[in-house]
């Protein structure tokens, strides 16, 4: 089922393509999954089968600019012409709202991969009613100098050659780096994962790995520096679940160092229920490298844990 996609029109506009999964039995909840830069949904049906036999109703998005989603000018590797982060996270919550029609009363969880994980934070910033927990795996939201020297050199190429054509500086200092960061690599992707199958599926799959626009770039630094703001942070619930998962051998986190620094952050803003969980030997995709079933069946276990809690919370005002 996860494999065929579907179109959804989102209020912004865009043709949205869309993958779900259907819960085994009754569904207990929805978890709606953002894919990361550079790749598109049907990369997570080996997460959306696992969570579907665990009682979960899951649906993904190819995000704008990816996979086959289609919008007002569409370009590939660029959320929009204008607005493009603020379409980005409109579009999850149409999704939200979609899911929702469908299974009304459910409780729905906000997953994110990198960054999938940038926009499902301010999706949850933006929109701080509609989620019931957000999981967030393997972003980085702690640019520090380095990131605003970033949007320092994008600024410069948007002025000498516009925002819709592939950024020449930023990749080597992204990719670039942490590929660098591998030891005796294999191939320029080794930093995605310990599995060959995995990486080499990656590289093989013509629906990943292409240039990101200047334009999206500069949407990705925004979401990086606007969603870590304590004030934006103060805008959640105290209460809301949150879930942070990383890698220790991740050069994109610092492996697994920005997820500490986040996990830290939020809680100096008052977030009571963060949790953290770092794989030490894993790269930067968690759910495809070696350690997937044992972070797969950990995500089970909080989802449950959550789910447990609301409805608790849900009999305790007689809903």
């Amino acid at each position: 089922m996860f494999e065929t996609a579907y179109r959804l029109a989102s209020p912004t506009g865009a043709d949205l393509s869309v993958r779900a999964q259907a819960a085994e039995g009754d569904a207990r909840g929805v978890l709606i999954v953002c894919h990361g830069l550079s790749e598109h949904s049907l990369r997570y049906r080996r997460l959306a089968e696992a969570m579907g036999a665990r009682g979960m109703a899951v649906y993904a998005l190819d995000h704008r600019g990816h996979g086959l989603t289609r919008g007002p000018n569409h370009l590939l590797g660029r959320f929009a012409e204008k607005g493009g982060m603020d379409a980005a996270l409109d579009d999850v919550a149409a999704l939200r709202a979609h899911a929702a029609e469908r299974h009304p009363g459910l409780p729905v969880i906000l997953f994110g991969h990198s960054m999938g994980g940038l926009i499902a934070l301010n999706a949850v910033e933006r929109y701080p009613d509609l989620f019931d927990a957000v999981t967030i795996w393997n972003s980085n939201f702690n640019a520090g100098l380095a990131g605003r020297g970033g949007q320092l050199l994008l600024a410069i190429e948007r002025w000498l050659k516009g925002s819709d054509v592939p950024s020449a500086w930023v990749p080597p200092l992204t990719f670039g780096a942490w590929a660098r960061a591998i030891d005796n690599p294999r191939t320029p992707s080794d930093w995605l994962s310990r599995d060959p199958a995995e990486v080499d599926a990656y590289l093989a799959d013509p629906l990943c790995g292409f240039d990101p626009t200047v334009s999206l770039w500069m949407d990705v630094f925004r979401m990086i520096y606007q969603a870590a703001e304590p004030e934006r942070l103060k805008r959640l619930r105290a209460s809301l679940p949150i879930l942070l998962v990383g890698g220790g051998k991740d050069p994109a986190t610092d492996g697994g160092k920005a997820i500490s620094w986040l996990a830290d952050r939020m809680r100096k803003a008052g977030l009571n229920h963060v949790y953290v969980r770092l794989y030490p030997e894993a790269r930067h995709e968690t759910l495809n490298d070696l350690d997937r079933d044992r972070a797969t069946q950990d995500l089970a276990q909080w989802i449950d844990t959550v789910l447990d809690q609301d409805q608790a919370s849900r009999s305790r005002r007689g809903d």
